[in-house]
């Protein structure tokens, strides 16, 4: 099953293009697109930069419309509850958020676990209305903290090593 995604994506869109979308994709992001990049034995470093760069894309639009982005799918009978769950959830991390500012938003984008991420980082941010020179520059931050744990892990603790050799 796994193969068979691996080759439709390597034969329809490239190994590289895969990274790349994969990255902008939520919940998934980053963590997954270092993980497909490692699988179709990409060069780390070639992974590593398009995983951050396509996880970067979306943060923007999320900063600025994702607050009326989540009212409007409240609106949505099929997407109300998923997003008052999500709302909620997003919520709930909102006082470490702003008990620790620019190093809480950073943490929570970059440490990789679930829920985590930067569309969740950029949704909370949104959410509570922490100024743009604040919150995209912790998000960058986790970003980028994300994706050398998540290349280091990906590689494995012999690949460390080969990273640089």
């Amino acid at each position: 099953m796994i193969d068979s995604v691996f080759n439709f994506l390597a034969e329809h869109i490239s190994a590289y293009g895969a990274v790349f979308i994969v990255s902008m994709i939520p919940l998934i992001e980053l963590r997954g697109s270092v993980i497909v990049g490692t699988a179709f034995g990409l060069p780390w470093m070639n992974v590593l930069l398009l995983s951050i760069v396509g996880n970067m894309i979306p943060i923007p639009f999320i900063l600025f419309f994702g607050k009326k982005l989540i009212a409007w799918l409240k609106t949505l009978p099929f997407l109300s509850k998923f997003t008052n769950w999500y709302e909620s959830h997003l919520m709930n991390k909102s006082d470490t958020i702003q008990k620790f500012a620019f190093y809480g938003l950073w943490l929570f984008v970059g440490i990789p676990l679930p829920g985590t991420g930067a569309w969740s980082g950029s949704a909370i941010a949104a959410l509570l209305d922490v100024p743009l020179k604040k919150s995209f520059p912790a998000i960058i931050c986790g970003i980028l903290t994300a994706g050398i744990i998540m290349t280091v892990a990906s590689r494995g603790v012999v690949g460390l090593f080969q990273l640089f050799a």
